[in-house]
């Protein structure tokens, strides 16, 4: 990101006349090919160079970001002029090209990945709402992610703002169930009573027997473990069932840190069984160090804890 902006800033240097006959040169040498991290450079222009003249560097940006996502150049326009960013922002988000849409919700999201966050929207998500709002049944995939992905980050600080709102949607258009489900995903995981309900999945299962066998009972870092799952239903009816895994993964101090994983939506018949089975790599990742100790893995389904076992490391 530094050599980003440091290829503005010699840009500047190198290119004659006033911010708008700078823009305009850049304007002539960009490509549709470029697309890509090279084309970004363009907007990080834009953003370092436009903020005393914001009406016109934004119709710049929802240009530029046709070549290289401006996602990042504009964070300085919403911290310093957030009223008029977001208004434009509103009709990009029922612009014609997809590039443009998804910007209008990447760069608004609260807690954008490498970008700047944006406290304002942390602590009140409203603004963004009609933005949303306009992209909840695209047709584009790129954009649905991010929607879903701003609605997952609006979820950790409100999580009754997002279920209310996408509670509000038509959950029979594919598009706005698939924004839902996956905008869901971190309340789903932490057993969130609400949104359990909205995704068909917030009544008590109905189940005789939940056995969970786990091979080997003592494995070294870097082995797999193979973890089985019985279920069988005593309800005299069909019930969709939500079923994940929690890994209770042992710190250096002794205490515990639960990780859940998702393991398998599934609607079981009356009266019947299921058997699955799955492995769990336990090696090094660079976010998660492993200590030798007794870990605990938890069976959740539809958010209710319904047996557990144990493996030493």
């Amino acid at each position: 990101m530094a050599r980003l902006n440091q290829t503005s800033i010699a840009a500047n240097a190198a290119l004659p006349g006033s911010f708008t006959d700078k823009v305009a040169v850049l304007r002539k040498i960009t490509v549709p090919e470029a697309n890509t991290f090279i084309g970004i450079w363009y907007s990080d222009f834009v953003g370092q160079f436009g903020l005393n003249e914001p009406r016109k560097a934004l119709a710049v940006l929802r240009y530029f970001t046709q070549f290289g996502s401006t996602e990042f150049a504009i964070s300085a326009f919403l911290l310093r002029a957030p009223q008029i960013t977001l208004k434009e922002m509103i009709k990009w988000s029922k612009d014609a090209n997809e590039h443009v849409r998804r910007l209008a919700s990447e760069r608004s999201r609260p807690r954008l990945p490498w970008g700047k966050r944006l406290g304002f929207l942390i602590e009140a998500p409203e603004p963004t709402r009609k933005i949303l709002e306009n992209l909840r049944t695209d047709d584009s995939l790129y954009v649905r992610k991010s929607a879903a992905n701003h609605l997952n980050d609006i979820s950790k600080n409100h999580p009754e703002f997002v279920v209310k709102m996408v509670g509000g949607w038509d959950q029979e258009n594919p598009h706005s169930s698939w924004i839902s489900k996956y905008a869901l995903r971190i309340l789903i995981k932490k057993a969130c009573p609400p949104a359990l309900n909205l995704m068909g999945f917030g009544r008590k299962p109905k189940l005789a027997e939940v056995r969970l066998s786990l091979e080997p009972k003592t494995l070294q870092l870097g082995e797999r473990l193979k973890l089985s799952l019985e279920i069988v239903s005593n309800s005299s009816s069909p019930q969709p069932l939500l079923i994940a895994y929690v890994v209770h993964y042992v710190k250096a101090s002794g205490a515990s840190t639960p990780k859940v994983f998702k393991w398998k939506e599934v609607t079981l018949g009356p009266n019947s069984s299921l058997k699955l089975n799955k492995q769990q790599s336990i090696r090094y990742f660079s976010t998660r160090r492993h200590y030798p100790s007794k870990h605990r893995i938890d069976v959740q389904i539809n958010g209710q804890n319904s047996t557990s076992s144990s493996f030493i490391l």
